[in-house]
């Protein structure tokens, strides 16, 4: 038997992917959680030998949901789904632990290759990024400014460019309001950037929000 968590807020995908798994995968048994209570709650529930995390659920963000399933579970691997383009978030992902990532516009045959390969203690990546990332390695170029930011910071300059109040990215990411406009100060400081309209500008222009 292979047990499988599904995270993500869209019931229509979840069952999408079920199907997928439970057609190709021998002994395929799936579960399923909506938001980011529900996975941690179905986390401690029972045993399991795959989560698949979408990182834009209603509640905290991605990447501080993979850090907590990695702090429960240190060997579950976590194969990451997402809307998100793979050369902007995919190497923070596995920076925080994930053993893959995949774009949801991705063949229901590269889901099932990178469940394979992750569950058999593999990390999976798309041949696309593979091939960027030797890329990056091989050519002398900087990084994007982004890439130096932490990922709190990281998350802060994807909700003000959603257009989020500081008020309300201090009631989801459970910071004080002091705390976040501190961190809006650090973003125009670490990206020599002046106002929150430059902000919003470079996360349009590098596709870090949807």
């Amino acid at each position: 038997m292979i047990r499988v968590l599904i995270a993500d807020d869209h019931a229509i995908l979840r069952r999408g992917v079920k199907e997928i798994l439970v057609r190709e995968l021998e002994g395929a048994v799936c579960g399923e959680a909506m938001d980011v209570t529900g996975t941690l709650a179905r986390l401690q529930e029972g045993e399991w030998d795959l989560v698949i995390l979408d990182i834009t659920m209603p509640g905290r963000s991605g990447l501080e949901v993979l850090q907590d399933l990695k702090a429960a579970r240190p060997k579950l691997p976590v194969l990451v789904l997402s809307m998100h383009p793979e050369d902007e978030f995919a190497k923070r992902m596995l920076k925080a632990g994930a053993s893959g990532y995949l774009n949801k516009q991705s063949a229901p045959e590269e889901l099932i290759k990178a469940v394979r390969k992750v569950l058999a203690g593999g990390r999976y990546v798309s041949a696309a990024l593979a091939e960027k990332l030797a890329s990056d390695l091989s050519e002398d170029t900087g990084q994007p400014i982004h890439e130096v930011l932490s990922n709190r910071e990281f998350e802060v300059l994807r909700m003000i460019a959603a257009g989020k109040t500081v008020g309300k990215i201090a009631e989801e990411l459970h910071l004080g309001v002091t705390t976040v406009s501190t961190y809006r100060g650090r973003l125009l400081e670490k990206m020599s950037m002046d106002t929150t309209a430059d902000l919003i500008r470079y996360a349009l222009q590098n596709h870090l929000i949807d």
